[in-house]
Parts: C-alpha cells; sequence; structure tokens
C-alpha cells in the first residue's frame, strides 16, 4: 500500500540521467549523470495584465519554462551530445565543436533525496535544450577537481507539462520507479480511464 508523504527536505540529488532524442525525434535509452552537485532552477512566468484606466486591477501568470543549473562531473559522452561536438568528417578519436553544433533536446530525471526521513522523490524535466555554449575551465594546482556547469532550458513537453514529480513510496506501480531513469515520457505516467 502507498504511503503518502507529508513533509520532504532535499538533502541530495542523485542517480540523475539524460535520456536524448535523435534527429528522428527517437527516445533513447537513458544514460547516467552519475556525479552531479547540484541542480537549480526558476521558472520563467508570463504575465497577463488586465489594466482599467491605466491602473492595473488585474494579473494572471501562467509558467512557460523553466531556467535550470546543474553543477556536475559530466561524462564525456553527455558533454558531447549536449554541445554537439562530434567527429564528422574528421579522423577516428578527432571531435570537433564548430559554427554548426547542436545540442540535443533530452529528458533529465534524477532521484532528490530526504535523507532525515529517508523519502526519495523522483524528478524529470522532459523537454530540454542546453541554452548556453560550451565552456570550461582548468586550473593548475587546485585542491578540487571543479565541476562543469550546464545551463538548460526545460520547455513543455506534448502534454503543456514541465516538470514531473513521484515520491516512490506513494506510487503503486513499481515499473514507473523501474522505468523513470531510463525512458520517461508521460506515457509511463498517464493515468489510464476506468473502462
Amino acid at each position: 500500500m502507498a504511503t503518502v508523504v507529508e513533509s520532504f527536505d532535499s538533502t541530495k540529488i542523485t542517480n540523475a540521467s539524460t535520456q536524448f532524442f535523435a534527429e528522428d525525434g527517437t527516445q533513447q535509452d537513458g544514460v547516467k549523470f552519475p556525479c552531479i552537485g547540484s541542480v537549480e532552477g526558476e521558472t520563467t512566468l508570463k504575465e497577463l495584465i488586465k489594466k482599467c484606466e491605466g491602473v492595473e486591477v488585474a494579473k494572471k501568470t501562467k509558467p512557460e519554462k523553466h531556467d535550470l543549473t546543474i553543477s556536475a562531473h559530466v561524462p564525456v559522452a553527455i558533454v558531447r551530445e549536449l554541445f554537439g561536438i562530434t567527429n564528422e568528417d574528421l579522423k577516428p578519436g578527432v571531435y570537433k565543436y564548430s559554427q554548426n553544433s547542436k545540442g540535443k533536446r533530452f529528458v533529465f530525471t534524477a532521484d532528490v533525496i530526504d535523507e532525515f526521513e529517508e523519502i526519495t522523490k523522483l524528478i524529470s524535466f522532459p523537454n530540454v535544450v542546453s541554452t548556453t555554449g560550451f565552456k570550461f575551465a582548468i586550473e593548475n594546482g587546485a585542491d578540487e577537481v571543479a565541476e562543469m556547469e550546464v545551463e538548460v532550458t526545460a520547455y513543455p513537453d506534448a502534454k503543456t507539462n514541465l516538470y514531473y514529480e513521484a515520491y516512490i513510496s506513494e506510487l503503486e506501480d513499481p515499473s514507473i520507479a523501474d522505468t523513470w531513469h531510463i525512458a520517461f515520457d508521460y506515457s509511463l505516467v498517464e493515468a489510464i480511464p476506468s473502462p
């Protein structure tokens, strides 16, 4: 039986994955994004303002997109997919980042842990693209290996959703948690109408 979560304090993010889309739109299986340091996000809202005689009398806001900053030790394969670094027309083992480089769209998932209550929340951003160019920092003599900071934007999916979350203890269908980081899409979480 599912246990309802009433309190949750995020203390750790782990078990992240990226599920890139091929050029034909086919979603590929999740690739682990294993050494994540932090994720920060902020929603951009679209405002609709009503004025009467030049004075604001009402306002409605609507979420438009979600801007995320991910800090992590990013595997080489993911860096290449994020920024469109390829070896097209080059000898084996040589890669390029060029004016024609185009990063791939992807699904980003992760586990958020409450270490006090030992609760895991699954999160997913279903339609993400990198919004900055390839950047890096190298420092000789540093005491700690620098994490790469990647700025991405999460746009709505086909169902107009920007973000999904699920507490594992509340799930009645264990296949949701099993599939979340491998092949997340709306069909995984969609309620099937009763006949």
